[in-house]
């Protein structure tokens, strides 16, 4: 009988021809063969008999569709979040943003957070679980993207404390915010992507004109009248981004500074 240990050495093997983290892969798929979490299956079921429908996921996984996609969900900061075709993966040089919020906001905690772009809900339900007495608005133009956000927050148990509005960025928008948070597209239409990413994910969500400003062009300018006294917005950017994002946000005539991902790359904008 093959385990499903060797199984992963197999299929970690085949992996590494599409993927940075083969081996991760393999583990994240046999964990939702055998419908537990990978921790659970490390610890004491890597002897079991190799599932299933183990076999048909590391397949999908060779077409470079994303993980998450075929798991359906994605871990991000302290939540789960479901996810799948129609929305961008939550990845982890986002958490960046909620990091620096978490920074600024010591001792205190924002009453009203904005995420603009909210996608599946990445980073406002990120935040509306690090601080439970905030309340949120999620905006996204995708009507697929915010029906993932109203069932994540749903199973989030956060569906009394957020909204979920389709809109165009800032526009409708009223009043003042604590916290806004943006992970808007921006990529240059002619720079090259894996095809993992350009292969499976909205364009809609990763393009935002030759330069991959386009989007900034249009939030930036809206900051200071959403920004509540003493509020911030933590935006995220392209790592080559930064001088060219915290230009835009000084000529809205407000503060700037960079804060660097884990890998010591520029990944957000900070202003207020």
């Amino acid at each position: 009988m093959t385990t499903l240990r060797h199984a992963l050495t197999q299929a970690t093997a085949r992996i590494a021809d599409v993927s940075d983290s083969p081996r991760l892969d393999a583990e994240l798929l046999a964990a939702h063969a055998l419908g537990c979490t990978r921790e659970a299956m490390l610890l004491a079921r890597l002897d079991d008999p190799v599932p299933a429908t183990f076999a048909a996921l590391v397949e999908r996984r060779l077409t470079q569709e994303p993980v998450a996609y075929i798991t359906g969900s994605r871990a991000f900061w302290t939540i789960d979040l479901l996810v799948g075709p129609g929305v961008l993966v939550p990845r982890a040089d986002s958490e960046t943003l909620i990091e620096a919020a978490v920074d600024h906001f010591a001792g205190r905690a924002p009453q009203r957070i904005l995420d603009l772009g909210t996608g599946p809900g990445t980073l406002l339900l990120a935040a509306l679980d690090e601080w439970p007495q905030a309340t949120g608005l999620g905006v996204d133009a995708s009507e697929v993207a915010l029906d993932y956000a109203l069932r994540n927050g749903a199973a989030l148990g956060m569906a009394q404390r957020v909204a979920w509005r389709q809109g165009d960025w800032t526009a409708g928008i009223d009043g003042r915010f604590d916290l806004i948070l943006a992970n808007p597209p921006y990529i240059g239409t002619d720079e090259p992507l894996p095809r993992e990413v350009v292969g499976h994910e909205p364009a809609a969500a990763l393009f935002a004109g030759r330069d991959g400003l386009d989007d900034y062009r249009r939030i930036v300018p809206e900051l200071r009248r959403l920004l509540a006294p003493d509020g911030i917005a933590a935006i995220e950017i392209g790592y080559e981004q930064g001088d060219a994002v915290m230009a835009l946000v000084r000529a809205a005539g407000l503060p700037a500074r960079l804060v660097r991902d884990l890998g010591d790359r520029p990944r957000c904008v900070i202003t207020g």
